[in-house]
């Protein structure tokens, strides 16, 4: 049978959708670009050097929450015991401070567990610790478990459980994730993992030990978004024009989100100090900003994604150019903001999600209050997270017609580029039918 006659396509119009390099911008972008990008860098740059810590301040420590110290131990047996009979002085494992008189007189059979310290001066040192059966954690014999030390306490009370050791699962949970991230990223997969572990590093070596030592938390925070920025996108998508115009849609979206985080923290009235874990912070360190803390929040935790929708609609506007050379500026950007609208929906649903499920706990008590949704959303607590969470979805929004404006002036600008594009697109004569495109 003979195969149906096809026309051939205009050899002008022939292409493949291509997700390599993107073409070469010509010597003037080049420069303008280097022009805001340099003075950045070197101001982030700057403010590393003279925030730089020399370690997080040291403090007597409190016994309180996680102001503990610490150390590890394994179950080595566990009975079962007729709570009657369980020495009144022994606290369960959940920690609980309930008075012995307090307590159910009778509640069934008793965990006596037998545990004992393996690291720290006390290493093989053996206590008793007493779970009752309602206690949402059991132990059971041969599991790691997390031991707090009370210096100040009696002998036999010195040592208690205060968690399990979930090292091992996490490791490895750790682990699956990598391995996936490579497996299907390849030498992209291994650049973001090397990212991820410098942008771990700036947290955990700059900003934290930075706020702590006394520095104001919104410049701490300010400098480390830079500095993590500019490492993650340059390491993960490569010194390239495309990934410029995507660091500089990050950083207008940045100070966007500073600027609402700043307004509204203020005007709202949010203290910053709404936990436990807030509260035992401004006991140890009364002298940080608890609301600018909040704010260092905001900005941080809006990086993440924000860094997601700048290289998407940058490398949507890029792919569309080269698809189609003779698309101009306001073409560009009409395709690359319906992309943008997608995005937007799904990333703005994505975060409110995200809160709403992390409190979840808090929700429920709200409910079952029977309080109206006014009084909740009007709590500290909630109303914090729901200015945290809209600042950060304001500036998720802006941050896609800024970086899709950006990107379609600087491609349609570039005339070395549109001819690059242009060859791009023609076929090449050889068997395989590749194109020929050189890197940014």
């Amino acid at each position: 049978m003979t195969p149906p006659h096809r026309d051939p396509e205009p050899q002008g119009h022939q292409h493949t959708h291509s997700h390599g390099p993107a073409a070469p911008v010509s010597t003037h972008l080049r420069k303008v670009i280097a022009a805001v990008l340099i003075p950045f860098a070197t101001a982030v740059l700057v403010g590393l050097v003279a925030l730089w810590p020399n370690g997080a301040p040291g403090h007597e420590r409190t016994g309180v929450g996680f102001d503990r110290q610490t150390q590890q131990g394994k179950v080595v047996s566990v009975v079962k015991v007729d709570c009657k009979d369980v020495n009144a002085a022994q606290l369960p494992v959940s920690g609980e401070t309930q008075p012995p008189e307090d307590r159910p007189a009778s509640g069934g059979l008793c965990e006596k567990a037998t545990v004992e310290v393996t690291t720290g001066p006390d290493a093989g040192r053996r206590f008793v610790e007493v779970v009752q059966p309602d206690a949402p954690r059991q132990l059971r014999e041969g599991q790691g478990v997390v031991v707090a030390y009370a210096p100040d306490a009696p002998h036999d009370l010195q040592y208690s459980v205060t968690d399990v050791n979930r090292k091992f699962p996490l490791i490895l949970l750790a682990g699956i994730f990598a391995l996936a991230v490579v497996l299907v990223g390849r030498m992209r997969g291994v650049m973001a993992l090397v990212a991820l572990a410098l942008s771990f590093a700036v947290l955990t070596l700059f900003i934290l030990p930075a706020i702590l030592q006394g520095s104001n938390p919104l410049l701490v925070a300010v400098v480390g978004a830079g500095a993590i920025m500019l490492i993650a996108l340059y390491i993960c998508h490569g010194l390239t024009a495309r990934t410029s115009v995507a660091v500089i849609g990050t950083l207008i979206s940045l100070l966007l989100i500073g600027l609402l985080g700043s307004l509204f923290i203020g005007w709202a009235s949010l203290s910053g100090n709404t936990d436990d874990n807030t509260g035992l912070i401004h006991g140890l360190y009364p002298h940080i900003d608890m609301s600018g803390l909040l704010l260092a929040g905001v900005i941080i935790g809006s990086l993440g994604v924000l860094d997601d929708v700048t290289v998407t609609q940058t490398s949507a506007v890029w792919e569309l150019r080269q698809a189609n050379p003779t698309m101009s500026a306001k073409q560009l950007y009409r395709a690359g903001i319906r992309i943008g609208r997608d995005h937007i929906a799904s990333v703005v649903n994505t975060l409110v999600l995200a809160y709403a499920g992390a409190a979840l706990p808090l929700l429920l008590l709200f409910t079952v209050a029977q309080s109206s949704v006014g009084t909740v959303a009007n709590s500290e607590l909630v109303a914090e997270e729901i200015v945290r969470t809209l600042v950060g979805s304001i500036g998720l929004v802006g941050s896609v017609p800024v970086t899709t404006a950006l990107a379609a002036l600087v491609v349609s600008a570039d005339r070395t580029g549109v001819g690059a594009e242009a060859g791009a697109s023609a076929p090449v004569r050889s068997g395989r039918g590749r194109r020929r495109r050189a890197r940014s």
